[in-house]
């Protein structure tokens, strides 16, 4: 590819890549995740279904993240829902370290079938997206219906409604010998040129737009998850015509819970006496359990 670099990368999962196109003001990420998401779904016996949810949810939340500018900068990504067979999601990314977790009623997720639509999972819920800033403190969220075929639409929705950013936003999900794979592709028109440059107008129908837009919608399933396949080769596919396309060395994910018995002291050293006293057991014990990872941890008040 002309103005391409050559980086190659050895590991074709676990890992999130950054791409532009100048003469097009675009700019994209791609992501494949494998033994990470493996790690992160086998801390609860999430259902099948439950499982496909969670690793869509993480592999949309490694796409945002890969906007992040900064290593201290997060991204957290939640579902609240009512009526649905899963009621909450959260999952979060920071410096490539990526944790997420699902609450569902198991005796109903045993009815709904291997895909369940969105409606039948979450019912009536909202989609909430949190970019937290390290540098200057500020924490900015928008929040959007969750409608759509699928999270990856309900995500498009939410650029499209809270940033008018246009965007186009694929994912994968295969179950085989080796485990759950999960990949993505996130492609965005950025007016005014450059990424980083302040957004002064919006332009949805650009003919730029158009053309990006067409060619990563031409990815197919089985090249996302294709074990190897090479990310950088995914954007050379889409993308070999264009003038120039940058790409940025892929960052290595991991699975990254920040639970410890020192961060619950700290949390629980913020509630009063008084509440304190009704949480530990007769041994004087506070019990906290840890949503993401599943680990519990004794707490001596």
């Amino acid at each position: 590819m002309r103005g391409m670099n050559n980086t190659q990368s050895q590991t074709f999962s676990d890992q999130l890549l950054a791409f532009a196109i100048p003469g097009r003001n675009s700019r994209g990420r791609v992501v494949r995740l494998g033994p990470v998401l493996e790690n992160i779904l086998a801390a609860h016996d999430y259902p099948k279904a439950i499982r496909h949810a969670l690793a869509e949810a993480l592999v949309l939340t490694a796409l945002m993240g890969g906007l992040l500018k900064e290593d201290d900068d997060q991204l957290t990504v939640q579902i609240q829902s009512r009526g649905g067979i899963a009621s909450l999601l959260v999952c979060d990314y920071r410096a490539g370290m990526l944790r997420g977790y699902v609450q569902h009623d198991a005796e109903r997720v045993a009815y709904a079938g291997a895909s369940p639509t969105l409606q039948t999972l979450f019912g009536s819920g909202h989609l909430a997206i949190t970019f937290d800033i390290a540098r200057t403190g500020k924490r900015y969220q928008g929040i959007v219906p969750l409608e759509g075929a699928s999270l990856s639409r309900a995500v498009e929705n939410y650029f499209f409604q809270s940033e008018q950013v246009p965007t186009l936003i694929r994912t994968a999900i295969s179950d085989g010998p080796e485990g759950t794979l999960a990949a993505g592709l996130l492609v965005q028109h950025m007016p005014e040129g450059e990424e980083g440059r302040e957004r002064l107008h919006v332009q949805l129908d650009h003919p730029e737009w158009e053309h990006v837009e067409v060619l990563a919608g031409s990815l197919r399933h089985e090249e996302l998850v294709e074990r190897s396949l090479p990310l950088e080769e995914i954007v050379w596919r889409l993308y070999h015509e264009e003038d120039r396309v940058l790409i940025n060395p892929g960052t290595e994910l991991a699975k990254g819970c920040r639970c410890s018995e020192s961060y619950y002291e700290q949390v629980l050293a913020r509630f009063p006496k008084e509440d304190r006293r009704e949480m530990v057991n007769e041994d004087g014990i506070i019990l906290v359990d840890c949503a993401f990872c599943s680990k519990q941890f004794a707490i001596q008040d």
